[in-house]
């Protein structure tokens, strides 16, 4: 048989709002069921669905700003970006995901949750490029860094940011991305810790944002950002912050 939704661990109820909990599970036994079935998601995940999905896509939240606008590249089975428009009911959410069996899914649960604020959106990340921006463009697991910043980048805001979800390797891929962090002109990328007062085992992000935001949007169209000013960021290891929980 198909395998089910492990029971809800006492901290989800401190990382979902009660309201949005009930959503939550909801998406975590589609995830389990249809998501399995259809190939999203690998059985062996389904045990550690809170722990290693929901739980580490919903304490995203504690680095978005309130009423901002979210586009999650590579949303995949709607992660991080579909758990974080449960968890936050004021963001406005796009999911950005090329694959058909995927947006297929994504809108399914979308339309099944009543989630009014969120759209999906088939195709790559530079097919938004030069049309939109956002106040937070997310991904998790999808690209080193280097590539991610071409691809998130442009769909950044001028006061806004890239926060991706990484793993342990997040060091180095900043270290290797240095000539992509210094053409586009970014700053010093941060390494924040999320969920740390909630979880056993906190979410690693990177955050990048504009070194220079007067000037995003003002190079002609096909041209690339103006460099950094300053050469900091090359080689540099990130700086690293915690976030406390924002109940």
């Amino acid at each position: 048989g198909t395998p089910s939704l492990p029971p809800t661990p006492t901290v989800a109820g401190r990382v979902f709002a009660s309201e949005r909990l009930v959503l939550a599970e909801a998406f975590g036994r589609r995830l389990a069921g249809d998501g399995v079935v259809r190939g999203l998601l690998g059985p062996r995940e389904v045990p550690r669905l809170w722990e290693r999905h929901l739980l580490n896509c919903a304490v995203l939240e504690e680095a978005v700003p309130a009423g901002a606008s979210v586009c999650d590249i590579g949303s995949g089975a709607g992660l991080p970006g579909l758990v974080l428009a449960i968890a936050r009911p004021d963001l406005r959410v796009t999911l950005v995901e090329p694959l058909l069996r995927r947006t297929t899914f994504l809108t399914e649960v979308v339309e099944s949750l009543g989630l009014d604020s969120v759209r999906v959106h088939r195709g790559r990340a530079d097919s938004l490029h030069g049309t939109e921006r956002f106040d937070v463009v997310t991904s998790r697991a999808v690209a080193p860094l280097d590539r991610l910043l071409d691809w998130s980048m442009p769909l950044v805001a001028r006061t806004g940011a890239l926060v991706a979800l990484k793993g342990s390797s997040v060091e180095d891929e900043v270290v290797a991305a240095a000539p992509v962090l210094a053409r586009w002109g970014l700053a010093d990328p941060e390494v924040i810790e999320l969920g740390a007062s909630m979880l056993e085992q906190p979410t690693s992000a990177l955050r990048v944002s504009w070194a220079h935001p007067s000037q995003v949007g003002l190079a002609p169209a096909g041209a690339r950002s103006a460099p950094a000013a300053r050469g900091s960021s090359r080689g540099k290891s990130p700086r690293r912050s915690s976030r406390k929980g924002s109940r």
